[in-house]
């Protein structure tokens, strides 16, 4: 994670606001997004969160590099609502089984834009947040148990290590001849039997990291803190930003008369 920080430089703004400040903002725009189900909301919310983009150092291409499942989850949703959606209004496309009305569509956008407006958030905070900063911070101002702090935190510290395990069983896999050529069902085998090997790793790597961390003492009833988590100034901003954004949503909704909470939907 130090080195992902160091690609947008120690000088991001947000990377320097406390973890708990950046949940708490993102909680209150996910908590937005998932009341309603409406497009304008979605948008608004969407459009200020890619431009808070450039205060954690963040580009485009890191976006999509750090984020393309969800971005692709969130398209085959979209369109996927809008083909098994009701009709309702003029029909605009209509093969066999399968059909799409203005009514649907309109739907289907607004799933597409709310899973981006809900999963970019999640993106730019664990961009942005160094994960011993997170565990001091759950621990020290969230009064979270430790050994629950500290299994998040080996948990975090453990992800990019498996992006780097996965890769070198590749090469070791490949090395050998094995999944690099076949048919698309012998290719399949072998990424299944790639996967089991990252899950063997993973056990093994998480049973050998436990049992250090509990000798070294980490499930010790007193503790110390080499940095101690503070708020400042920065952190308010930073909720405020969260807040403006959440009202600013709800506000353009409103106004545009498309704000439509989840449960009314069909009423």
């Amino acid at each position: 994670m130090r080195d992902a920080l160091s690609l947008s430089g120690n000088q991001a703004l947000l990377t320097r606001a406390n973890p708990l400040a950046k949940f708490a903002a993102v909680f209150l725009i996910t908590l937005v997004l998932a009341l309603s189900i409406d497009w304008m909301s979605a948008s608004v919310a969407l459009a200020c969160e890619l431009l808070l983009f450039p205060l954690a150092g963040l580009t485009f291409t890191l976006l999509w590099q750090r984020g393309w499942p969800l971005i692709v989850a969130a398209a085959v949703g979209g369109w996927s609502t809008s083909i098994l959606s009701p009709d309702s209004g003029k029909v605009l496309l209509d093969v066999g089984i399968w059909s799409m009305s203005e009514g649907s569509l309109q739907l289907g956008l607004g799933f597409l834009l709310r899973g981006l407006a809900i999963a970019l958030p999640a993106v730019l905070l664990m961009s942005c947040t160094d994960p011993t900063d997170l565990a001091d911070s759950l621990a020290q101002k969230g009064r979270l148990p430790h050994r629950f702090v500290l299994g998040t935190l080996a948990a975090m510290r453990l992800v990019g290590l498996m992006a780097e395990e996965w890769q070198t069983i590749g090469m070791a896999r490949r090395a050998r001849g094995v999944g690099s050529r076949g048919n698309p069902w012998q290719r399949l085998r072998a990424t299944l039997g790639q996967s089991f090997g990252l899950l063997v790793q993973a056990i093994r790597r998480a049973t050998r990291l436990a049992v250090t961390m509990e000798a070294r003492g980490f499930g010790g009833a007193t503790r110390t803190w080499a940095r101690e988590s503070t708020y400042s100034r920065l952190d308010i901003w930073v909720l405020l930003g969260g807040a403006v954004i959440a009202a600013g949503a709800v506000v353009a909704a409103v106004w545009a008369g498309t704000w439509n909470m989840v449960w009314l939907e069909g009423s």
